[in-house]
């Protein structure tokens, strides 16, 4: 069976990442879609959006997330993917926000978490809920994963009609609470997959670029940017996230991969087309 084309995600600017750290953090509609554009010229076909407000500080404010979703179709046709995920602390009606903008494809995290010195909070009521909305929008959800008992939960929502399955998985590797970044456990993790499934891995600060190099080795997909890793190599910032995609770009092509067009990506998302 041929191995399909590598899609490459870019989350560009994440809920947690500042401008003090690095310079090159979009946080406007319009800084968005110029990086989601050049994040798309590098070989991205899904840019991960979250926003902010003018001062930096995270928000899901659903006409935020309109005003950017705009912006980046203007610019370039790529799947725009939006958090559900938000900022710790948020409250479910506040996460849930984005969905009322009907992107084409929506994360929804699996379970709670340890993140950090913090909880992640991500009960099955609101995964439920959030499954439900997007399933009533027709928006795909991407499956977050951070720990394994994230995938069996998925696999018991998928048993209860919850979503749907195949679906696509996102694993999200290094976070300190959750799975940590290895090869011994992302093949731990495929093999856990349902029959038709596919998976992406995002790997967190120092192990976002060779996570990636794994996952696409290994037939998967791969997610890179400054929400997740601010460096391009040792001390080295990127300046800006296109600069990973194209990094990752290079990766899958060693890999004997393609770089997935929008068009193919959404085929192997099974993204339907819109009116």
């Amino acid at each position: 069976m041929p191995v399909p084309p590598a899609i490459l995600t870019a989350a560009v600017c994440g809920a947690e990442t500042t401008r003090a750290q690095t310079p090159y953090l979009p946080i406007t509609a319009d800084e968005l879609a110029a990086e989601a554009e050049k994040c798309a010229r590098a070989g991205a076909a899904v840019i991960h959006l979250h926003v902010r407000r003018d001062d930096g500080t995270p928000t899901q404010d659903g006409a935020l997330f309109e005003k950017a979703i705009r912006a980046i179709r203007a610019r370039c046709d790529v799947i725009v993917q939006t958090s559900t995920g938000g900022a710790v602390g948020m409250t479910a009606d506040e996460r849930a926000q984005p969905l009322d903008c009907n992107p084409e494809m929506a994360t929804l995290n699996a379970g709670s978490l340890n993140f950090g010195d913090d909880v992640f909070l991500n009960p099955f009521p609101m995964v439920r809920e959030f499954a439900r909305r997007m399933r009533e929008r027709g928006i795909v959800p991407e499956l977050e994963c951070y720990d394994a008992g994230h995938v069996e939960s998925c696999l018991a929502l998928a048993n209860e009609g919850v979503i749907e399955l195949p679906a696509h998985f996102d694993f999200v590797l290094g976070v300190r609470g959750g799975l940590g970044a290895s090869e011994e456990n992302l093949r731990f993790l495929v093999a856990k997959l349902p029959a038709g499934s596919s998976f992406s891995v995002a790997g967190i600060g120092r192990h976002q670029l060779p996570m990636a190099e794994m996952s696409l080795r290994l037939g998967g997909h791969a997610r890179c940017g400054l929400e997740d890793n601010i460096y391009l190599s040792k001390g080295v910032l990127a300046k800006g996230s296109f600069e990973l995609v194209a990094r990752l770009a290079e990766m899958a092509r060693a890999a004997g991969r393609a770089v997935a067009t929008p068009a193919q990506a959404r085929e192997l998302l099974r993204i339907r087309a819109r009116a």
